[in-house]
């Protein structure tokens, strides 16, 4: 268990620091990169196993096991589907030692006919994603000979559905908004970090999975308020529940009451926020230094990136992740599709550049959100909300957005 939290640990990590850079409506999962480095980082020696075992933030000799054992927990994950794949050319032979180490039947062959491999690699990433992502975001060439490939995708329910209504964002009405209220008033909590205060609601899957939706004061930049919301899950940031909030306004909006009544009602928290769908595209190696590949990418003279994997020079020439994720009245549902590709060196082209307590949450301006495995507390998406589904012209036409189901 050890291995699993010091994975998870890191791929949280990984997670804060991805979001860092990022600025606008966008969703990206670090579980989706992690157990590539690391079977990566297995196969690498010099500089390049550096970089890796530095991004990975465990050992090298340590990373396939724990590559291994992360792909074991997202199994286990009620409501989510992972899978991983190898392609190799097949002039391209594969160490066994570092081969054992994949899960059974998931290497495959590249024929060199980019329109043959992409048929087979794009229905490959429709299959294991339920159709949510159509193509594999690999830039397949004649000269590709590797491709390692993770997918996975996430489904649950609410325990307590929303309803919908005429919501607004940004202090302007149109949005289609969503509202429940449940009697769980430490559903929602807030910390205070440097940059400022977060407000956090917890939106319980029925899978064991939940969707935090982090609302940090204005002047927060997004990765600050997602990075405060990784502190709050590794406890590592002062969080007070919603039952120890002060009265009135308690934090990013947040305000609690207290009221009379004539009969015992239990607190409750009412949260209004709106539907929404994140699609993005992310090259990596457009950030290649967060995630360990700067020696790995670099196509020159000098020692082999990755002869633990094979005794074939290979050089990774891209690396790229497809994601979608919805968010309804009924539930959440994410797909993701990562790879990374690999040439022989020296085939490359040049790179391209790159009393009853009431609390009432209002969630109508750009937030943040962690999917998260309550059990083990690994975050399995992150995104940033800027853009909310509309609503319809006809209002008595609107029917609340259930993909997720």
């Amino acid at each position: 268990m050890r291995t699993i939290d010091s994975s998870v640990g890191a791929v949280n990590r990984l997670t804060a620091r991805w979001a860092s850079g990022i600025r606008a409506g966008t969703v990206f999962s670090a579980a989706g990169v992690w157990p590539l480095l690391a079977f990566l980082a297995a196969g690498a020696t010099g500089r390049t196993r550096e970089e890796l075992t530095e991004a990975l933030g465990l050992p090298a000799d340590r990373a396939a096991t724990a590559g291994r054992e992360l792909l074991g927990v997202l199994g286990e994950v009620d409501g989510l589907e992972s899978a991983l794949g190898l392609w190799t050319e097949r002039t391209v032979e594969l160490r066994k030692e570092w081969a054992a180490q994949l899960p059974v039947g998931a290497h495959g062959v590249l024929t060199g006919e980019p329109e043959a491999d992409r048929r087979a690699l794009d229905a490959w990433a429709a299959r294991r994603t339920g159709g949510a992502i159509e193509r594999m975001p690999a830039a397949l060439r004649p000269d590709m000979a590797l491709v390692l490939a993770s997918a996975l995708v996430l489904r649950t329910d609410w325990e307590v559905p929303f309803e919908g209504h005429f919501g607004g964002w940004l202090g302007r009405y149109g949005s289609a908004g969503l509202v429940r209220e449940v009697p769980d008033i430490d559903g929602v909590s807030v910390a205070r970090a440097g940059p400022g205060a977060v407000t956090r609601v917890v939106v319980r899957g029925d899978t064991g999975v939940d969707v935090h939706l982090l609302l940090g004061t204005e002047r927060m930049a997004p990765g600050e308020v997602l990075a405060a919301g990784t502190d709050m899950l590794a406890g590592t940031l002062d969080t007070v529940p919603g039952s120890r909030l002060p009265e009135g306004a308690a934090g990013p909006g947040l305000s609690v009451h207290k009221r009379r009544t004539h009969t015992a009602e239990p607190p409750s928290l009412t949260l209004f926020t709106v539907e929404f769908i994140l699609r993005a595209e992310h090259d990596l190696l457009a950030s290649r230094g967060l995630f360990g590949l700067t020696t790995a990418a670099r196509d020159t003279p000098g020692p082999l990136p990755f002869p633990g994997v094979s005794p074939a020079p290979l050089v990774l020439r891209s690396a790229r992740q497809a994601m979608t994720a919805t968010f309804g009245a009924e539930g959440f549902k994410a797909a993701v599709v990562t790879t990374l590709s690999a040439i022989y060196r020296g085939r490359s082209a040049e790179e391209p550049p790159y009393e009853t307590v009431r609390a009432v949450a209002v969630f109508e301006r750009p937030f943040g959100l962690l999917a998260v495995h309550r059990e083990t507390s690994l975050v399995l998406a992150a995104g940033w909300v800027t853009d909310p589904k509309p609503f319809p012209e006809d209002e008595d036409a609107y029917v609340p957005d259930t993909s997720g189901d």
